[in-house]
Order: structure tokens, then C-alpha cells, then sequence
């Protein structure tokens, strides 16, 4: 007989953040507060398409934005020229938000008066994939110049979110990117994801995926 304990820390790990996770969805429920994770690899717009996001939305909704990030506030600052309320969250090196952090986040945001809290996860598609925030909903961008064989080399990512941006589609004609091959993997990982081309520079595509929220807070908000 053994003489030792093995305990399966990441399994416990996961066991409860994902109890804190379905506990704060439901206190976000019973507010009315619909929390969107957004997802993606630095440097593929995230901030751009947040503020586009924020201007197509803030005369219809009441919108809290939290910024994560390891150790920085351009983001914050950059999201706060547009009027929507902005809380800065350093990980203290840590690459993801969990459920518990995402919690004190929205703590700090304040969610009395906010129909849409969404929360700019850490930038990498490794890590925010493995734990549930709590979110009402999980959303990616992947831009063009990363390359369309971002769904193989990054399968749960691509598998747990709702809907899949793909931004800077204006500049596609520069890259080897196929996007009816990004389509077809993502849609065999995830039968059910939303996909939708954008470009933050130019606006394209920014109508329907606002027009996506709208859609999700209304049903979020109904049931």
C-alpha cells in the first residue's frame, strides 16, 4: 500500500473554479448583467474591435469593460476615450482569468448599472480556453496575418467559444489565408460556432456582430 497521497491538483482545480463559474453566471443572470469573454492572441485587434464594438453599442446599452492584462493599462486607457466604463485587472503574471478573478473584477467594475460587462481576457489562445469566467458568452478573434491553421495548432480554444471573429480581412489579399479553410476547421471542431469576417480598421463586419449581441443580451435577459 502506498504511503502517500496523490492528489490531482488541476483536476481539483477545474472542479471548482467551474462551480465559481456557474455560480456568478447565475448571480448575473438574476442581475440581468450579460458577461462576454473576449478572446484572441496579442496583436490581432482585440482593442481596435472592442472600441468599434462600444461606439456601434453605447447608445442602447449601459457597457462595463474589463481590461486584462499581466502588467499594463494601455488598453484601459485606450477603451475609457469612449465613454464606457473601464476597470484595469493586473494577473500578477498569470496568462488567464478564472472565474474567482473575474469576479472580483466585476466587483470592482460594479454591475448595478451595466447591461454589458465585458471582460478582454490576457492575450493568448493557450491558457483563457482552459477555465470558465463565468461568462454568459465566449467569443475569439483571429486575424489574418496569423494564419488560417490556427484551429489545428489551437483546437479547445476554438472549440469553447460562440462565435469567431475574423479580423483584418482588408488586408487578406497580402496573406496566404484561406478563409474557407479556417471555416471548415472551426466548424468541425465547433459544429455550433458563429463565424463572422470583420475588419476593425474599415467597420466591415461590425454591424452583424453587434447585431449578434444584441440578440444574445435580449435572450440572455428573456429567459
Amino acid at each position: 500500500m502506498s504511503k502517500y497521497k496523490v492528489l490531482e491538483i488541476k483536476q481539483s482545480v477545474f472542479e471548482d473554479n467551474n462551480k465559481q463559474a456557474n455560480l456568478l453566471r447565475k448571480e448575473l443572470k438574476d442581475e440581468k448583467t450579460f458577461l462576454l469573454n473576449l478572446m484572441s492572441s496579442p496583436g490581432s485587434g482585440k482593442t481596435t474591435t472592442l472600441t468599434k464594438t462600444i461606439n456601434a453599442l453605447k447608445d442602447e446599452m449601459r457597457i462595463g469593460v474589463m481590461e486584462a492584462d499581466i502588467d499594463s493599462d494601455v488598453d484601459a486607457h485606450t477603451i475609457s476615450q469612449t465613454g464606457a466604463k473601464v476597470i484595469q485587472l493586473h494577473t500578477g503574471g498569470m496568462c488567464h482569468l478564472d472565474a474567482d478573478m473575474t469576479k472580483q473584477g466585476l466587483e470592482g467594475l460594479g454591475t448595478e448599472e451595466i447591461d454589458l460587462a465585458i471582460l478582454e481576457n490576457v492575450g493568448n489562445l493557450v491558457c483563457p480556453a482552459e477555465f470558465d469566467t463565468g461568462s454568459s458568452k465566449n467569443a475569439m478573434i483571429l486575424s489574418v496575418p496569423e494564419g488560417d491553421d490556427k484551429p489545428l495548432k489551437y483546437p479547445l480554444m476554438f472549440s469553447i467559444v460562440d462565435v469567431l471573429l475574423i479580423n483584418k480581412i482588408d488586408v487578406i489579399e497580402h496573406f496566404d489565408f484561406d478563409l474557407d479553410n479556417v471555416k471548415k476547421y472551426a466548424k468541425k471542431l465547433n459544429p455550433n460556432i458563429k463565424i463572422i469576417p470583420i475588419s476593425a480598421r474599415t467597420g466591415e463586419g461590425i454591424d452583424q456582430w453587434a447585431d449578434w449581441i444584441r440578440e444574445e443580451v435580449a435572450q440572455w435577459n428573456a429567459k
